[in-house]
């Protein structure tokens, strides 16, 4: 996998055996950033700019980009042993398709502390050089389960103790009024259709943010970044 922009190369300091090979322009003036790589002892490649261009598809890679190992995911019964926190805070996501509302989402659970996400393997975005790159490389530090089916995952969850919040407009209560304090699976619907009826069903309860304008919902990763600190700040004790 080729993936590029700085703040991911800086967040593979800690696995600096997972780069490859390390592609820095002719042209990149940033010596700390070089010192950096040099200090890691990774394999650096000078190439034209025109060559980071042709590896990443134009994309904005800041004048770096590395060829790394595949990012790994796991099974949900693998991802429940990895948890931190004694009462796991998990986001699964249903059909969330654009890589950068993954990779925005992945970087708020590396920030509030959530203990994994779980994606479907099916038409759902992946950990894809885009989603790594909008995850500012915190698709290294966030685990990812992939599961065929989600309604069947969540149901698995809810029998060990977990409990299911979703979000929807329709028959919620106030996101601030959640159970977060217990064990948590946050799930947020797809950009277009939100909650699929079967995910709905396994949902204890569902939560809405308040709308006070002309504008009816928020992106799909804002509204999971809301829902993440409010379950943040329950366990705090605020």
């Amino acid at each position: 996998m080729i993936v590029y922009g700085k703040n991911v190369i800086s967040q593979l300091e800690n696995d600096p055996s997972a780069v490859e090979e390390l592609y820095v322009s002719s042209t990149l003036k940033d010596r700390e950033f070089r010192k950096k790589a040099e200090a890691l002892n990774l394999p650096v490649v000078e190439v034209p700019r025109s060559r980071l261009d042709q590896l990443t598809g134009g994309a904005a890679h800041n004048g770096v980009a590395a060829r790394v190992r595949e990012i790994p995911t796991y099974s949900l019964e693998t991802l429940l042993q990895k948890k931190k926190n004694a009462k796991g805070f998990y986001i699964a996501l249903d059909g969330i398709q654009d890589p950068h509302n993954l990779g925005a989402i992945l970087r708020t659970a590396d920030c509030a502390g959530a203990d994994g996400v779980i994606i479907t393997r099916h038409h759902s975005a992946s950990l894809t050089p885009a989603a790594v790159k909008a995850s500012t490389g915190a698709a290294y530090t966030v685990p990812v389960a992939v599961v065929t089916n989600l309604s069947q995952a969540l149901k698995s969850l809810k029998d060990q103790g977990y409990w299911i919040a979703g979000t929807d407009m329709k028959d919620a209560r106030d996101y601030r009024d959640g159970m977060y304090e217990e064990p948590t699976v946050l799930v947020i619907g797809s950009e277009g259709k939100g909650i699929s009826p079967l995910v709905k069903k396994q949902c204890d309860y569902i939560v809405t943010l308040p709308m006070h304008g002309s504008v009816t919902s928020l992106n799909a990763s804002v509204t999971a970044a809301i829902l993440m600190y409010e379950v943040e700040a329950a366990r705090r004790g605020r």
